[in-house]
């Protein structure tokens, strides 16, 4: 009996995805327009309303929530597979405090006056809905690199949200922008002041719902998707 030669197929290797595919692309640009967690998910309005007095609070506040979303987001893509799911929520609560604990310490090292005008608000970062929905619905699902871009999307999102309240907030308000005088001074000679309503909380709500009516106005299929 001749000796038979048994060729054993070789296993197919599937092409890995790039980085930035489209479905990649798609999870960080969509938060900044169709899927933006403050005016389409309504998510995160009660920082939108206390840290948008100035800008610098609000690109500080952006800034840390971003990392902490993105970096959490990948310590859960990285364990999911081992948390029990009883005690999922505590121990994602737990990897969100971690993280909030070591960007309240940098920004005390290196913005410290930004981080007094901020307060308790970092703190306040654990509970963020935010970062919370995309542990429990991205990250729990999805491998790690997809989980980063989703924390960064979501947290660019957020910022561009403070960003544009708290320009609007300021320069009406306080007649400044980072700091700097914006108004002209023949403004305040014919009889311009600053608006000390704008400073307050319930103005930052009513921007909020501008953005959002005008978000909607331009884009007709978030009315439908409601």
């Amino acid at each position: 009996m001749e000796n038979e030669t048994i060729i054993v197929p070789e296993k197919v290797k599937e092409p890995s995805e790039p980085l930035f595919s489209p479905k990649n692309k798609r999870l960080l640009f969509d938060p900044l327009s169709d899927n933006n967690p403050i005016t389409v998910q309504v998510l995160g309005i009660c920082s939108a309303l206390a840290v948008t007095v100035k800008v610098k609070p609000s690109i500080v506040m952006a800034l840390a929530v971003m990392v902490v979303c993105a970096f959490s987001n990948v310590t859960i893509s990285f364990i999911r597979n081992l948390i029990p799911n009883r005690i999922r929520i505590i121990v994602q609560l737990t990897i969100v405090a971690a993280m909030v604990i070591l960007v309240d310490q940098v920004l005390k090292a290196f913005v410290y006056d930004v981080s007094k005008q901020l307060s308790v608000f970092v703190g306040l970062i654990i509970t963020n809905c935010i970062i919370m929905g995309r542990l429990e619905a991205f990250a729990m699902a999805n491998k790690p690199w997809p989980s980063f871009i989703d924390g960064i999307g979501n947290g660019l999102g957020y910022g561009v949200i403070l960003v544009i309240v708290s320009i609007v907030r300021e320069v009406f308000g306080s007649g400044e922008l980072m700091g700097y005088r914006v108004m002209p001074e023949s403004f305040y000679a014919a009889g311009y002041f600053n608006n000390s309503l704008v400073i307050m909380p319930p103005m930052a709500l009513i921007i909020v719902g501008i953005i959002i009516w005008i978000q909607r106005s331009r884009n007709r299929n978030l009315i439908e998707s409601n």
